[in-house]
This record gives C-alpha cells, structure tokens and sequence, in this order.
C-alpha cells in the first residue's frame, strides 16, 4: 500500500508588496492559490509550470524556508511551521545554479563544514564525506577548490551536501539547469540512484523529458494552481491526438507553407526553420491520411517523415496554453 509523506491540503501563499513613488501602497500577490496534493513514500514526484507558477514557493513552504498565508501541510504528520525543528534533519533542500556552495573551499572542506552545520561527529565525517564524493563522482576532485569545477560538478557537489543528514525527502528546485547533456545525464542517472535507495524526491523543472525519465507522478502548476496530476503517461494522453506527424518540407517559405497547410485543414502544432527546409509537427488523429495528403500533394516536398506519440511537453502545452 502507498503512504503518503507529504500531505498538502488547501495552501495558499500571498505576498504583500510594496508599489508607488514612496512605497506606500500594498498590492497583494498571491503566488499560490490553494493547492492540494500527497506525494507518497519512495516516489519521484514532479511540479511543473511556467515561470512565476509558484513551483519554487511551494518547495519553500514544504521545506520551512516559508510559512502559508492559509491551509495546511503535513511531512511525516508535522507541521513544518510550528514542528520544524523535528522536521528539517529528515530533510533536504537543493538550488539549480551555481551560488550555493564556497567557491575557495575545496569539495571536500565544502562538505566538512556543512557536517558541522549539521552537528555530524568528525569521527562520522571521516568515513561520511569520501563516500558521498565517492556517490556523486567527485573523489578524484575533493581537493580542488569549487570554483575551478564545471557546472555539472558544482551541481553533483549541491547534491553530495543534501545527502550529508541522510534526508528521508530531497526536495531538488531545477538541478539541472544549465547544465551541458552528459552533465544533465549523469546527474539523472544520480537521481535515480538515490530514488532506488528510497529517497523519495520532490523535483521541479523546466525539462519535459527530464520529468518524462523521472517522475512517477507529476503535477502540472499554472497560475498558483494546480490543473492536473497524473503519471506522465496518462498526462500524455490529454491532448486528445493519437500521434504526431513530424517531418521536414522542402522547396517552400515557412509561411507559404504554413498557408498551404492551413488550405488543406492540417492541424500544425510547429514549425521550426531548418536550414534544408523547414521542421513541421502535425497533431492528428488520423496519421496516414495526413501522410497521404502530404505526399500526394505537388505543393510539398517531404524528406525525414515519422509518426510519433505526444510527447509530455505536448501535454504541458495543450494544458497550460501557449504558442
């Protein structure tokens, strides 16, 4: 049986803020609006939205860093406002970017003060950090200072700092943004390990195929709501189109194309410029009249033709809005 280890009921957060000439006027922002939701024990559980949503508010208040205007949240049945300090060293909390680490320590002092922050015995660190830098591959690096790492190392060491107290929840604000494809690959491959030992984990990204890979469950976050839940296979399926039409036309301008296409009632989701042509996504539930028409037609000249499934970003899309 699932059980759940966050339980989220009814939250909202507002925000006062502070606008005119001599900032006397207070404008209230709510940044969420009364959402609901569990994330259940050994899950990866994924929020995603558009900037502004209210991913990284929520994360904040879940992790104690900010008390609800209303409702209320459970994490192992506490109160993360008045039971904090029960709370928090069952729990952790990592940033995307670069700025939360002491670029003149080296990896290993990184760690060896955040132990102390985290009140770990030096007799325990001893044995503790060579293994966490040993987890995220690291070792070979522990004596060099951060600032000489990449992104991707700097990320893998954010992550090696939120394992220090052996977090039940690891709660991850984008980890993997900026990051190049093979660092992004090895930290997803880091995830998932963690997720195998029962680490349950709460994401939130930008990355549609990065939540497709990893999530079990996902809620998709607008506006400080949450419109939807779901495993990312079924939430593929709300777009209501069995396949997608990719390929590429050559020998006609994009917007002739576009036209050409609209005359012949072709839903186009996108079009993007290439320099041989121009790549064409087509929503449909009917692909091989759409291919038929396509090849039968003079109009078109069609190279690299597939017929694919909605993808999650698909999904995002058809749900949230957007062009």
């Amino acid at each position: 049986m699932k059980s759940a280890v966050i339980e989220v009921e009814n939250v909202q957060r507002t925000y006062q803020i502070k606008s005119g000439f001599w900032k006397k006027s207070t404008n209230q922002v709510e940044a969420v609006k009364g959402i609901s939701f569990e994330v259940n024990k050994g899950e990866i559980f994924g929020l995603l939205g558009p900037n502004g949503a209210g991913k990284t508010t929520t994360i904040k208040m879940l992790t104690t860093m900010l008390i609800p205007s209303a409702g209320t949240i459970k994490i192992f049945g506490l109160d993360p406002v008045s039971e904090y300090k029960a709370l928090r060293p069952r729990i952790n909390f990592i940033l995307g970017g670069e700025r939360n680490l002491y670029w003149r320590l080296s990896a290993y002092d990184n760690l060896a003060y955040f132990a102390d922050l985290y009140k770990i015995p030096r007799a325990v660190q001893q044995n503790k950090i060579p293994e966490l830098l040993r987890l995220v591959e690291l070792e070979e690096a522990a004596h060099r200072k951060v600032e000489t790492f990449s992104k991707g190392m700097k990320q893998r060491l954010q992550i090696a700092r939120g394992l220090l107290n052996n977090p039940e929840i690891l709660f991850l604000d984008e980890p993997s943004i900026g990051l190049d494809p093979i660092s992004a690959r090895k930290l997803r491959d880091l995830i998932k390990n963690l997720n195998a030992q029962g680490t349950t984990i709460v994401l939130t990204t930008h990355y549609m195929f990065e939540a497709d890979e990893l999530c079990d469950r996902i809620a998709f976050i607008n506006n400080g709501e949450i419109i939807a839940i779901d495993t990312p296979k079924n939430l593929k399926q709300h777009t209501n189109q069995q396949s997608i039409v990719e390929c590429t036309i050559v020998g006609s301008p994009e917007q002739e194309l576009r036209d050409s296409l609209a005359e012949k009632q072709i839903n186009v989701m996108e079009m993007q410029p290439l320099q041989n042509g121009v790549k064409v996504r087509i929503a449909t539930e009917q692909p091989q009249q759409i291919v038929m028409v396509l090849y039968s037609s003079a109009q078109f000249h069609v190279v690299d033709l597939a017929i694919t499934k909605p993808t999650l970003e698909d999904a995002y899309i058809a749900m949230i809005g957007g062009n």
